[in-house]
């Protein structure tokens, strides 16, 4: 499949690399030692449309294809992964997941302000017991008059503290198992709803993770988002579409990677000439270049095939597995052409390696991917 960019697509790949050249990569590396959110930067991502990228225009979203979400999720990451990271939840996580399945009324009091990036959203499936496995849901949610009350934990959630509307799974009809399971839109400050603190990270630590909890936090009827016991259909469905923003995600970290590593290698000199034209350097570059090539072109086929209305849930897995496993491999080896500069903040491959090591766990692993594109094979 051949990929030929359209004007727009262009203009908005380079609308976000110049937004991240200029806007975030400044303080990138203080965000990340100090693990600050980067709430104006979120903000001016709103008011850019990138925040609700895919959403109708009617429901205030910017129109746009899942081909130009991939291209400016790509551009962001390679400066900062933490910032790509927000962008991606509240894109394919939330907003996503909204205009396909909640209702009018819904779409209208949450969606709207999420897509325009007013408020920004969070996806709540993860818990202490529940990870790879999300059917064993210890959320507990019942019926009482008009309101569902909500009792439990979840953890490792994105925009935990910063988020302003949460997607929460709860089970609500424990004999049913999966189809026991139901999706609720949660408002902060609602009462028994709690966050705990920031959780310490390797990477990515510029945005937020935190665990949450309900105790008998009431939830309105009308808040439930597609019907009772559909919770696990819609987690399920919002995660395949996840998986393209994160592969974009792990393909922008290995560019940001890779172009620092090029550009080292062309100005450091060993043995009387630049390490660019040592074979052993141009060796790993080739690698690198190639795999960030494939990643990318596995990447834009499962954005492009849901842009044609087809299945693209197998090519989307493949997408995940390749580009996070490429950008382990890239990021290392651009630590190892850099040597000790590569190990220090001030180089910035050292913090491209840790945040890259999160897109091989996050919204399903390497291993999760594997099962999901085998069991897709073996049905053909």
């Amino acid at each position: 499949m051949k990929f030929t960019l359209t004007e727009e697509q262009t203009m908005i790949q380079q609308t976000a690399r110049e937004f991240a050249e200029q806007e975030i990569a400044p303080t990138a590396i203080e965000r990340d030692k100090n693990a600050e959110f980067p709430t104006e930067i979120v903000k001016k991502l709103g008011e850019l449309g990138f925040m609700g990228m895919m959403v109708d225009p009617k429901y205030d979203g910017a129109g746009m294809d899942t081909i130009s979400y991939a291209l400016a999720m790509m551009e962001i990451s390679k400066v900062d992964a933490s910032v790509g990271v927000i962008m991606s939840v509240n894109n394919s996580l939330v907003t996503f997941g909204l205009e396909r399945w909640a209702s009018e009324a819904v779409k209208e009091k949450y969606l709207k302000p999420l897509a325009r990036g007013d408020k920004l959203g969070a996806f709540a499936l993860s818990e202490p017991e529940a990870g790879s496995d999300a059917t064993q849901q210890h959320t507990m949610a019942h019926k009482e008059g008009d309101f569902w009350v909500l009792n439990g934990m979840k953890n490792w959630i994105t925009n935990g503290t910063s988020a302003d509307y949460y997607i929460v799974f709860a089970q609500t009809d424990k004999e049913k198992r999966h189809k026991g399971i139901t999706a609720f839109l949660v408002e902060k400050g609602t009462p028994g709803f709690t966050h705990g603190v920031k959780e310490d990270k390797l990477g990515i630590r510029s945005s937020d993770t935190c665990s949450l909890s309900f105790d008998n936090c009431k939830v309105p009827e009308e808040n439930i988002l597609w019907e009772v016991g559909k919770g696990f259909n819609f987690a399920m469905n919002t995660l395949n579409g996840g998986r393209y923003g994160i592969a974009s995600q792990a393909v922008g970290i290995a560019m940001g990677a890779y172009e620092k590593a090029l550009k080292y290698s062309k100005e450091r000199k060993a043995f009387g000439t630049e390490i660019a034209n040592h074979q052993a350097i141009q060796f790993k570059l080739a690698d690198m270049a190639t795999k960030i090539e494939a990643a990318k072109l596995l990447t834009l086929q499962a954005c492009g095939l849901k842009d044609e209305g087809k299945d693209y849930i197998k090519e989307a897995s493949m997408a995940k597995l390749f580009a996070s496993e490429t950008a382990m491999e890239v990021t290392r080896d651009a630590v190892q052409i850099l040597g000790g500069y590569g190990y220090v903040r001030e180089y910035e491959v050292e913090r491209m390696y840790r945040d890259a090591k999160i897109t091989e766990i996050y919204e399903g692993t390497s291993e999760i991917q594997r099962i999901v594109i085998g069991r897709a094979i073996t049905r053909d």
